[in-house]
């Protein structure tokens, strides 16, 4: 079944759990994803950032849409951190439900402009769209952006972001960043901050970064408007780590039957981590 994120998020913030958006850079990583999720019963957001389509091509969303028509689980196809008007056509014209657009690094009235001209766009068609305020850091590893020090999202700035554009979901900087943290670094969430913001905004939250925050901390966000957690490092690392064991002790293996179905299991295991922290398992009887 195939939803947009509006639609998506208003079941989930009624009945209090979260829905993880899984980043997909291959067939490989959509097949494992929608089969655990399916297993699972359980809602999913399908992402691509404007590079992994550009790697993979257009075409690429028509198998993934198969996949959402077909799946007994509602699906919401989403674009990543889009950063033009471009990028946003290039979504809508291949059938995303949902897009991102991310001018959290220009200054706020420039972010104000673009956004709304891309909800007024995107809404015209039916599709949601999401865009941030603050920044996301960046661990260093990551394409989908950020900055070096997080700018905190200001409340009286969100509300009044939230009501001049139209947007249907607002991702927030509470202390998250992209790509996989060092050893060093102790990830923190500033959930007085989510607190705040949850009481003087209405519509659902995003939580970019969620990769190597603490469990318990990502499960409370939910408690606080998060309706939407972005998944991409936690998946692609133990996927590619799998991949390089598999074929640094098996020499031989050359065909993709062999070599990827332990990697895939290993994503599988983390998408059923995610679900349950997020207390997604089992929601999409809610639909």
């Amino acid at each position: 079944m195939l939803y947009t994120m509006k639609a998506l998020l208003q079941v989930a913030k009624a009945h209090k759990f979260a829905v993880p958006a899984f980043n997909i850079c291959s067939y490989d990583m959509l097949k494992a994803i929608m089969e655990e999720v399916e297993a699972q019963n359980a809602p999913v957001i399908l992402e691509i950032h404007p590079d992994e389509i550009e790697y993979l091509g257009d075409a690429f969303v028509a198998t993934v849409k198969a996949y959402a028509y077909q799946s007994k689980v509602p699906v919401v196809i989403h674009m990543d951190h889009g950063g033009t008007l471009g990028d946003v056509m290039r979504a809508i014209r291949n059938g995303y439900t949902s897009v991102m657009i991310d001018a959290s690094l220009a200054d706020y009235e420039d972010n104000v402009a673009l956004t709304s001209q891309v909800v007024e766009l995107a809404h015209k068609v039916g599709v949601s769209v999401e865009a941030e305020l603050g920044t996301i850091g960046n661990n260093g590893d990551s394409y989908e952006g950020g900055s070096d020090t997080i700018i905190y999202t200001d409340p009286d700035q969100a509300v009044d972001f939230v009501n001049r554009t139209g947007i249907d979901t607002l991702a927030v900087a509470i202390g998250t960043a992209h790509g996989l943290y060092p050893k060093e670094v102790k990830p923190e969430l500033n959930l007085t901050l989510l607190k705040d913001l949850s009481e003087r905004i209405d519509i659902p939250f995003v939580l970019h970064g969620g990769s190597g925050n603490p469990d318990a901390e990502v499960s409370e966000a939910v408690k606080y408007g998060v309706g939407k957690v972005n998944l991409s490092s936690d998946l692609k690392s133990v996927f590619f780590d799998e991949v390089r064991r598999l074929l640094l002790e098996n020499p031989s293996v050359y065909e993709p039957n062999q070599v990827y179905p332990s990697a895939n299991n290993k994503v599988k295991e983390v998408v059923k981590h995610k679900l349950t922290i997020l207390n997604t398992i089992g929601k999409a009887d809610l639909y």
